[in-house]
């Protein structure tokens, strides 16, 4: 039986799955187990051969999230350390992910040898964070100053921000019912609770919110 880490492989994104598989091949001590692009694929092939680590995006394929992942994975595979590869740097995506039962948070953004330093750190019983998300949750619990509208978002559920992100992304109500699995009437109904978070008298001031946000997300060119 080998004795390398089996390691599963779970984003939307078929490129990205292949980047990865294509890096850790490369590690004598580590192999690939299986991939997926949504939580339900995902956690029906960990049935069968749970992983030694989870490597999940939050933004999946079908109605599930990454954090939805996590939480079953918990549950179902105890014994499956769990690291967070996410496009966002917000603190409150790493405090979700950690709070949800993820070893590793780091963002796409870093170092393939960080991926490989993660993987290895949680393999060892440890929480794993890359730099730039170190430093973020060292800034907040300075008590540095955080924008009024990010420190509002903080306080919306995670599936909220899902569809807060999406709006700001531009895509339709249609769209991300679709995404999500869920009525047009469910998106209808975050919708009216993010509004009320956010103190929003609109849903035109939501959307334009929404895409001020997301454009404050993104790394400078």
């Amino acid at each position: 039986m080998s004795d390398r880490a089996r390691i599963f492989i779970v984003d939307d994104h078929p490129l990205v799955r292949e980047w990865l598989a294509n890096l850790l091949r490369q590690q004598p001590d580590l192999e690939i187990s299986g991939q997926a692009d949504s939580v339900e694929g995902a956690l029906e092939a960990m049935a069968k051969a749970p992983p030694d680590v989870a490597i999940v995006d939050l933004a999946l394929h079908g109605g599930g999230s990454g954090l939805d992942l996590i939480k079953e994975m918990r549950v179902r595979h105890p014994g499956s350390a769990i690291i967070v590869l996410s496009m966002h740097e917000e603190t409150y995506y790493a405090e979700r992910a950690l709070r949800a039962g993820a070893r590793g948070y780091i963002t796409k953004r870093e170092s393939t040898g960080q991926i490989v330093e993660a993987i290895r750190q949680v393999r060892a019983g440890r929480i794993y964070a890359g730099p730039e998300v170190l430093a973020r949750l060292a800034e907040r619990m300075v008590g540095r100053p955080t924008a009024p509208l990010q420190s509002e978002v903080g306080a919306l559920s995670n599936r909220e921000i899902e569809v807060f992100s999406r709006l700001g992304e531009g895509h339709p109500t249609r769209q991300i019912a679709a995404d999500l699995n869920v009525s047009i009437k469910t998106i209808q109904a975050y919708s009216a609770r993010i509004k009320e978070k956010l103190n929003l008298a609109s849903g035109a001031e939501l959307v334009r919110e929404a895409v001020r946000w997301v454009e404050r997300k993104r790394p400078p060119e």
